[in-house]
């Protein structure tokens, strides 16, 4: 071999000669240094300096938030649609014709019973009162002359002074006096009413509308057709008239005959909200029910009454009210954010005590205090996810958190 290089090298041109020397240095200081690491790892793996990695574990589930099913003595309730009606209602119209002379009211204002809500010109009615209680003093007078000839007619007829055909009709000329003062009296008492009527005052206490006519204005008097002139509803207390079907009336009646539904003072409690309320915060009574089932409609008309003293039951308002239909019994309830809908169907995921997540079907009842009732699907000791529902699958493990 050597033979052979010196033979090459005596062939080859200096130049090639020592690029082929460098090519054969460079991989001999490779060499060297690959040797060299090998024998300092293996010195230091002698010497315990270096380990190798443990194995990670497996990863920890996903963290989930959890809740206990809560269980609470309810009582089961239909959900009506009602409407807000005031206790007492007026229509406030004259009694006599004439011009309006002021308008005494103020638009949305409370009134009490008796006060001026409109001056009607009172002049003409006062020359018909004025007119009238003359026709009383005549009426007066006439008589004091007719008793004075009856009186002498009778001490002229113990003498025979005249005939008792004249006796008798002086006593009837007393008589007709006398029925003349009772007829100019009646007359009299309907003129002071008619000036009285002139005042148009509230029949009740609430709160007044706005004027539909004003100052000026000719209005009727009218029985039947006197001129609208505005309303009065009454405060304090509001009725709310809600429609039952006729399966819900029939179950309420029932039970309220058994006498198991609830029971304050002896009036059956209902809970009410308006449109823009939650958690029913109204508490009110039944005060009655109609006497007969409307059969157009298959419906029976409950009357609520509720406390009104805000004034935020506006009549006419929508409300919704919460009839009950069944005595108190242990009901299950959970967050609304445990719940989850698949298609159809309503869920929640519950985690036992191995943290495991499974998957329960629930059937829903109505929302009590910000949380949903469960008829069905679940029982009072589990957990309940709350927050991660997105997280999880059945059979998962979990990091359950309180």
């Amino acid at each position: 071999m050597k033979a052979i290089d010196s033979d090459i090298a005596a062939s080859e041109s200096p130049a090639v000669t020592k690029r082929r020397f460098h090519t054969r240095l460079i991989l001999l200081l490779l060499a060297m240094g690959g040797a060299g690491a090998a024998v300092h790892l293996s010195s230091r793996a002698e010497a315990g300096e270096e380990k190798a990695p443990a194995p990670a574990g497996p990863p920890a589930g996903p963290a989930v938030t959890v809740s206990a099913v809560e269980r609470r003595t309810l009582t089961d309730h239909r959900e009506l649609l009602g409407r807000v009606e005031a206790v007492e209602s007026v229509e406030i119209r004259p009694r006599v014709s004439g011009h309006i002379d002021e308008v005494k009211l103020v638009s949305g204002q409370i009134v009490e019973k008796g006060d001026v809500l409109f001056q009607i010109d009172p002049r003409w009615y006062k020359a018909q009162f004025d007119l009238a209680t003359a026709a009383v003093e005549k009426a007066k007078v006439r008589i004091e002359i007719t008793e004075k000839d009856s009186k002498r007619s009778q001490s002229l007829l113990g003498v025979k002074a005249i005939s008792i055909e004249q006796a008798d009709t002086r006593e009837s000329l007393l008589a007709e006096a006398r029925a003349d003062l009772l007829a100019a009296q009646a007359n009299l008492d309907t003129a002071r009413l008619d000036l009285e009527h002139t005042e148009v005052r509230s029949p009740i206490k609430g709160r007044v509308s706005r004027a539909l006519v004003t100052a000026g204005n000719l209005v009727s008097g009218v029985p039947g057709g006197g001129t609208l002139l505005t309303t009065v509803v009454s405060t304090g207390e509001a009725y709310v008239y809600a429609d039952v079907d006729e399966t819900t009336a029939l179950t309420f009646e029932k039970l309220k005959r058994a006498g198991a539904l609830p029971n304050e003072n002896g009036k059956i409690p209902v809970d009410m909200q308006l449109s823009d309320e939650a958690d029913y915060p109204h508490h009110g009574y039944i005060e009655s029910a109609n006497n007969r089932l409307d059969a157009g409609t298959g419906t029976l008309v409950y009357r609520m009454v509720f406390p009104n003293t805000d004034d935020k039951l506006v009549p006419g308002l929508f409300a919704r009210v919460r009839l009950p239909v069944s005595a108190p019994q242990s009901t299950l309830l959970v967050s609304e954010r445990a719940i989850g809908t698949d298609q159809s169907q309503k869920f929640v995921f519950t985690v036992g005590a191995d943290n495991t997540v499974a998957y329960k079907s629930v059937k829903l009842g109505p929302v009590i205090d910000g949380k949903r009732v469960i008829r069905d699907g679940l029982q009072a000791d589990e957990r309940v996810i709350v927050n991660g529902l997105q997280r999880v699958r059945p059979g998962a493990v979990v990091t359950a958190t309180l």
